[in-house]
């Protein structure tokens, strides 16, 4: 008798196989896809607004930029947006050399105006400034360029596409959500293998030809439905998401030699622009029976349309379920737990970087310049205060030569700096920040999780070490609350008293809350960032004063929570039930804080909630 050993041997082999060959092929469908809309960028870069490029300095980033660029027509403006560029190189302004040397004021033309008619190359876009990211966002809005700074006011038209570069290392770092809603086109390259990353087969002749097509190409109505119908399906709500993806069928129809966009088009516009916005799975649809008060179909029309189906029905539904099923084939497979943590970022106010931005302080990132006067601490900013001076230069000639006439003076200078154009450089600084966490190690948080919420308190801590924050323990059982740990950056110390923390006794829930916003607002006050993590069940029996009643306590406890919520402290609720229940979602909807089962949270989606809101 044979052993079933290598049979099941063989099988699993088999099965091994095919979930890579499977990988494989998704693989290469992705890197086809990015293909193609580099293409379709090529045929329309104003009409698709740009696309943005998660991936990390690599060959695979670098092959798809290479076919890009030789898709592109060499004669247009192609120039690279450096991170941190001043307003001034980006949307124009005074030229100060050419305006010292002349005497008057000289405009120079910004970057987005040279980029007219072109492609802008966004370098790091996760870390581009706010005002950049507006810039850009109205440049594209509009198609126009407006300078009102040093003297001058024009209006210069510019029409542009923006490749953003993405290089975030982790989900915390995004690119602005006001650029990516202006662009067409999302893509991930991240984990293409270099092998896959094959170069296209476009021709930069058929580019041309295509653009010179696309004003012809029209888009039929029922295409326009499935587009707006797949859209609404994906749970996406902006318009601009469904102009784009009509933008994309229309170059990809110009791309294949087509006058009006076809279903391969829509599909193609599914996935490049639909399925990456997608906000929830659609469910499919329950068989309904047909109402009894419905007709039955004539008799005459049953040999063409053996189905017992309308026309419309033949035509508009299938379209819509073609279109529908190549989105949900380019939907990420993680897409549920994509949308928890970006919910999380959403309420984040500081975007998950590590402390809060400080603004007007004497040390720091240089963040632009103000009117004041050098000294105690502020430092003259040259170029800017020249640059305010300038202007007024012809003024002030005319001025010293009044005066030489009438006798009272008036050296002959170069540049004539007064004290209105005195400018001082600003500073902005993120403060530290200290991760305080309040622990719930009472008897009932005992023989529920408290080995566990130990466990992952040992994983936030590590991850406030490699942030360099701070972190303090606050644990309460019993009659009150007690601070184990004050504010501090030793790893070792804050293991160190978290293992020796005791479990048992009652839940004074109000004491922890007190005990935290009073930290926290010490480290406030001198200069840093708190954030709370509470681990608790959220289930109250002992009041302030340590005496027992769950009532009473329970109202103790949420009334210190509306008290935390009155300090506007950031916080995250972290529930330590075996199974989530509603009192500590009631807490944390008190507190204004972030709600996150322990159950459902593993140590990425702890350490991403807890950098979420910090």
């Amino acid at each position: 008798m044979s052993s079933p050993a290598p049979a099941a041997s063989g099988q699993a082999s088999a099965d091994a196989a095919a979930i890579a060959a499977e990988h494989a092929a998704q693989r290469a469908a992705r890197w086809d896809d990015a293909c193609l809309a580099a293409a379709l960028f090529a045929v329309d870069p104003v009409g698709v607004g740009g696309i943005s490029v998660r991936a990390l300095p690599g060959p695979v980033r670098d092959i798809w930029l290479e076919l890009l660029r030789d898709l592109l027509p060499p004669e247009e403006p192609f120039r690279r947006v450096p991170l941190h560029i001043a307003d001034g190189r980006l949307l124009g302004g005074l030229d100060l050399a050419a305006t010292l040397h002349a005497g008057r004021p000289v405009a120079e033309r910004g970057l987005l105006a040279e980029a007219d008619g072109g492609v802008l190359l966004l370098a790091m876009a996760e870390r581009v400034a706010r005002n950049t990211a507006a810039h850009l966002s109205a440049a594209l809005d509009t198609g126009e360029v407006l300078v009102e700074r040093d003297g001058i006011t024009a209006r210069t038209p510019t029409r542009f596409g923006v490749i953003a570069l993405d290089e975030g290392a982790n989900d915390e770092e995004q690119v602005p959500d006001t650029l990516k809603d202006r662009f067409a086109v999302l893509l991930d390259l991240n984990d293409l293998p270099y092998q896959a990353a094959l170069p296209g087969d476009q021709d930069p002749a058929g580019i041309r030809a295509a653009r010179a097509r696309l004003p012809q190409v029209e888009v039929p109505e029922d295409m326009l439905q499935a587009i707006c119908g797949t859209a609404l399906a994906l749970g996406v709500d902006s318009l601009r998401t469904s102009l784009f993806a009509q933008r994309i069928a229309r170059a990809a129809a110009a791309l294949a030699g087509r006058e009006a966009v076809a279903m391969d088009d829509v599909s193609a516009a599914a996935r490049l622009v639909l399925a990456p916005r997608a906000t929830r799975i659609p469910m499919p649809e329950p068989d309904d029976a047909p109402s009894p008060e419905e007709p039955p179909p004539p008799e005459e029309n049953q040999d063409d349309n053996p189905d017992n189906q309308s026309p419309e029905q033949d035509i508009d539904k299938p379209l819509e379920d073609v279109v529908l099923e190549a989105a949900q084939a380019a939907i990420p497979d993680n897409l549920l737990a994509l949308l928890k943590m970006g919910a999380m970022r959403s309420r984040s106010r500081s975007h998950g970087k590590s402390g809060a931005s400080q603004n007007g302080s004497l040390r720091g990132r240089p963040a632009g310049t103000r009117r004041g006067e050098p000294g105690a601490g502020a430092r003259l900013a040259v170029i800017d205060t020249l640059r305010a001076a300038a202007p007024w230069q012809r003024l002030r000639r005319a001025e010293r030569e009044q005066r030489s006439q009438a006798g009272t003076g008036g050296t002959a200078v170069l540049v004539e700096v007064r004290q209105d154009d005195f400018r001082v450089t600003r500073y902005k600084q993120r403060s530290e920040t200290t991760t305080i966490f309040v622990v719930d190690a009472s008897g009932s948080a005992a023989l529920h999780r408290l080995a566990e919420a130990k466990g992952a308190v040992e994983l936030l801590l590590a991850d406030c070490y490699v942030r360099r924050d701070r972190v303090a323990l606050i644990a309460f059982r019993g009659p009150g609350a007690e601070l184990l740990l004050p504010p501090t950056r030793s790893l070792v110390r804050a293991k160190r008293s978290l293992a020796g923390l005791p479990g048992g006794g009652g839940t004074p829930l109000a004491c922890g809350i007190d005990a935290s916003v009073e930290l926290a607002d010490g480290v406030r006050r001198r200069g840093g960032t708190p954030v709370v993590v509470v681990l608790t069940d959220g289930r109250a029996n002992v009041t302030r004063d340590g005496i027992g009643g769950r009532a009473r306590a329970t109202e103790d406890a949420l009334a210190s929570a509306r008290a935390f919520r009155t300090a506007e402290l950031k916080a995250l609720v972290v529930d330590m039930s075996p199974r989530p229940r509603p009192d500590a979602e009631q807490l944390a909807r008190e507190m204004g804080a972030v709600y996150l089962p322990l159950p459902h949270a593993d140590a990425r989606a702890l350490s991403g909630a807890v950098q979420a809101v910090s």
